[in-house]
């Protein structure tokens, strides 16, 4: 909580945990004003209008909050920064997380940007993460509600970004967030929580990604070259996939293993124990941390996806900008173009995009 009051503009995103964080800050005492983003514009159409629907909740909240809100949109930079990348690396045969990339080119850099010039001292946003400030250095830690910590969507943020940004809810719960939203009668307390891809929002992601890129049908084979069934395209497809491949027969399930992009063909294997879903070490570049000093070579522990379990693991560089990390246990399903996150105990070290890892999972 800050002990002074400060000038603030909170991302409004028209969600329950925004919305909190509004109240809570005007509650505080501080000078508190609302933005919501508009990033997105190719086919918010009637179909999919949760743009437009989250506009209006956010309006909403803060006529009952009792602050200002602007509307202002990013959609350029998103599909720039964002969009373009997002579809380059399912091109790739990859599969992206676009939530880090938007938390780190627009909600932490365009807003922040936007709000600093507004007069803002700091921007606040509705994520489950916290901040501690010692010896002048901002640590980004794990909120305390461990079902809900998102600091590994937050693993890109810069010193500099850190050190203008407040998380008011890192200390809270979902249920203490939704019961607060209930009690302050704000219309977002019972809303679902948003999902689907950053900005874009929840559509039938198939035919979505076709409307930007060919699809290519080919076959689904074992890794001993045995033709089991077909897909309906590579980018459709990632690691330790089980539902959608359509394959019959006895048997334990199938997973998606491995893609040959040069061949076309989704490489798949039976069991969820099978030991090419699981990585003994893998290395990862683009290294982003949030710290003025990167951590030295040596062990900590990571995640190579949002809600796994810390897997301890070894830190070593391979170059400036390249890392690997090898674990002491094997880890299942680590897929090229998410995000490996580094921690020491509840501070979020920062990461990098993974490229590979021991079992050649993409083959081009």
């Amino acid at each position: 909580m800050q002990t002074s009051v400060q000038n603030i503009v909170v991302g409004l995103s028209g969600g329950v945990d925004s919305s909190v964080t509004a109240y809570l800050l005007k509650q505080q005492g501080h000078q508190v004003r609302g933005v919501f983003m508009q990033n997105w514009e190719d086919d918010d159409n009637d179909e999919y209008c949760s743009i437009k629907e989250d506009s209006f909740d956010a309006i909403a909240v803060a006529d009952i909050v009792g602050i200002d809100i602007d509307i202002v949109n990013f959609a350029a930079q998103y599909k720039d920064k964002v969009f373009a990348y997002f579809l380059q690396e399912y091109r790739a045969g990859r599969t992206p997380n676009p939530d880090v990339l938007c938390n780190a080119e627009i909600k932490f850099k365009s807003f922040l940007d936007y709000a600093l010039a507004e007069g803002a001292d700091v921007i606040a946003t509705g994520h489950y993460a916290r901040k501690e400030v010692r010896n002048g250095i901002h640590y980004l830690l794990k909120g305390r509600d461990a079902n809900k910590d998102q600091s590994y969507f937050l693993y890109r943020l810069q010193p500099h970004q850190l050190a203008r940004a407040i998380f008011p809810l890192g200390d809270m719960e979902k249920g203490e967030v939704r019961r607060l939203a209930a009690e302050a009668k704000l219309p977002t307390a019972t809303k679902k929580d948003s999902t689907g891809i950053c900005f874009i929002g929840e559509r039938p992601f198939r035919a979505f990604l076709q409307q930007y890129l060919p699809t290519e049908p080919g076959d689904m084979v074992t890794p001993e070259g045995k033709k089991v069934g077909s897909h309906v395209g590579l980018m459709f497809y990632t690691l330790g996939q089980r539902k959608g491949l359509g394959i019959g027969g006895a048997g334990e399930p199938w997973f998606v293993a491995g893609k040959n992009l040069k061949s076309n063909q989704l490489i798949v294997v039976q069991g969820h124990d099978h030991p090419l879903l699981y990585s003994n070490s893998l290395t990862m570049n683009d290294l982003s941390f949030t710290l003025p000093e990167r951590p030295a070579p040596g062990r900590y522990s990571c995640k190579t996806r949002y809600r796994m379990a810390d897997a301890p693991c070894q830190l070593r560089y391979l170059d400036e900008d390249t890392a690997e990390l090898i674990f002491d246990e094997p880890q299942w399903a680590v897929t090229p173009g998410q995000s490996a996150v580094l921690y020491d105990g509840d501070i979020c070290l920062g990461g990098g995009v993974i490229m590979a890892t021991d079992k050649p999972a993409i083959v081009e």
